[in-house]
């Protein structure tokens, strides 16, 4: 639990949207902490809130079951905000009523807001939101009034404003709502009110001396995979506590061309004591003859922990162990009616046979766009900072079937090329993830008057503001083209090249 900021509490019940409003909050520079709706009185009295926002959910708030919330909750004079689910166990808590008319709202939805509503004032009286449900406001509490309509909803918004209580029917925290980020900066700044006192430089400098109090003259041991997280982390423990780090590095051999150096050169210069092991051969030798997904990342989950165990025994016990979690972890670890604050292992697990006292999560507040904040704040090195988000199983899932090495290097050289063209036409920071699959697929092709019979690789990127919906980047054709014609003559064995134009849903953003 944070206690060096104003904090907005979030209650989950158990939206698709939850993890995303959080994230919207905390662009907004106001720190929050998601708790399951279940502990709403603990949450209050742990968190004190300036402010609540009430998640939407699956339920309908009249049906035996549905997750409620104590009336009291409303009374104690904190801003409440209700979204969709939200609003509807507002109404229904303090009088209202909420039922399914029949009339459902789903997707963009016209929406008429009036000027006089402390959320609305200033901005347009007319726009669109975004809609996700079937049950709607049919009543309202004493006190309250509507604020927004709809054609089919008489209440897309409600309000009490004398006690500061607000419901939303639409979702302001997606982009598909116009003006849902000043909805919510209303919220925050003009009626809980907020002072925006989240920053990351200031959360570095605290954090750094938190842990350096925590540690003590401890040693500490962190795998590190070279990914974001587990970057950060080391980057962050190397100011706190030096040489008293030690991280071991498993380059397992299913990494982009040449992170591993990469990895290793970062942090050459940073005061840790840095091991790298080179375990190539050995996770090829697990993986031989596996084309099933779910058994390649079970393997290598299974052999990394393994290899980092050997690794850890020649160092020795240690005090503390330290893992990359960061908040979405957390918040999934803590769901339903489970502890909201529980570790999640993020490396498939917690090594057996190491000797360790306790386990640090630095990282546990931050979400991800936070922690790349973070990691420039302390000054790694940007390659890291902003590197592409890549599976913990690496390119065993971006190669269809089995693998080999020369499917390896052929997965590598392809993938580099097609990064470094985007990169080449400014579009690497645009494209949220990028990559490319080599598919089990062959097909015939002529190169230099010669019959072929070689593989068909696939390239993908996407565009997406949190990763649970994604649409198909609109690379430019001449991008595509350049890359396919590099590919093509550079690499050998590929001579089709084709370009994944599916969104999620229906199709995931990997392929594997």
């Amino acid at each position: 639990m944070n206690t060096q900021n104003q904090t907005v509490l979030i209650l989950d019940f158990g939206g698709q949207y939850s993890h995303l409003i959080a994230r919207r909050v905390r662009e907004l520079r106001v720190y929050c902490e998601v708790y399951p709706s279940g502990r709403v009185l603990a949450a209050i009295e742990a968190t004190k809130p300036v402010g609540i926002i009430l998640t939407g959910g699956p339920n309908s708030v009249y049906e035996p079951g549905a997750p409620l919330i104590p009336a009291e909750v409303f009374e104690r004079g904190i801003p409440v905000l209700g979204i969709c689910y939200g609003a509807q166990l507002m109404a229904h808590v303090l009088g209202g009523r909420a039922a399914a008319t029949g009339q459902r709202e789903y997707g963009q939805t016209e929406t008429r807001f009036d000027p006089d509503s402390p959320l609305f004032a200033g901005l347009p009286e007319t726009g669109v939101t975004w809609m996700s449900h079937g049950v709607s406001i049919q009543g309202l509490p004493t006190g309250f009034r509507g604020a927004a309509s709809t054609q089919s909803t008489s209440y897309a918004a409600i309000e009490n404003p004398q006690k500061k209580l607000y419901g939303l029917q639409f979702h302001p925290e997606v982009s598909h709502t116009q003006n849902g980020l000043e909805m919510l900066r209303r919220f925050l700044y003009d009626i809980c009110p907020c002072v925006g006192d989240w920053h990351m430089g200031d959360y570095a400098e605290r954090t750094v001396a938190e842990m350096r109090a925590k540690i003590g003259d401890g040693k500490v041991l962190l795998a590190l995979s070279g990914g974001v997280d587990s970057s950060v982390c080391a980057a962050l423990l190397s100011k706190a506590v030096g040489r008293q780090l030690t991280c071991i590095f498993v380059d397992h051999g299913l990494l982009r061309k040449d992170e591993g150096d990469e990895v290793e050169a970062a942090f050459r210069d940073w005061d840790i004591r840095l091991i790298r092991v080179n375990a190539e051969a050995r996770f090829l030798a697990r993986l031989s003859g596996q084309t099933e997904p779910e058994a390649k990342r079970k393997i290598i989950g299974e052999e990394f922990i393994r290899v980092f165990e050997e690794e850890a025994k020649k160092i020795g016990s240690v005090d503390f162990l330290a893992q990359g979690t960061i908040y979405p972890d957390v918040i999934e670890s803590g769901a339903g009616n489970a502890a909201v604050i529980k570790s999640h292992h993020n490396t498939g697990g917690l090594p057996d046979h190491v000797d360790f006292k306790e386990i640090v999560e630095p990282l546990r507040l931050l979400f991800k766009d936070e922690v790349r904040r973070l990691g420039v704040a302390l000054g790694l090195d940007d390659s890291l900072v902003w590197r592409q988000p890549f599976p913990g199983p690496g390119l065993a899932i971006r190669v269809i079937g089995d693998l080999t090495a020369e499917k390896l290097d052929m997965l590598r050289e392809a993938d580099a090329i097609f990064r470094a063209e985007l990169a080449l036409a400014g579009l690497d920071r645009d494209i949220h993830q990028y990559f490319a699959v080599l598919t089990s697929l062959r097909s015939v092709g002529v190169m230099g008057d010669e019959r072929t019979y070689d593989y068909t690789l696939a390239l993908r990127g996407v565009t997406t503001t949190d990763f649970m919906t994604a649409d198909f980047a609109r690379i430019p054709y001449d991008v595509l083209a350049r890359a396919s014609g590099r590919i093509v003559g550079e690499v050998p064995h590929i001579n089709r090249i084709v370009y994944d134009i599916t969104s999620k849903p229906p199709a995931t953003i990997e392929w594997e």
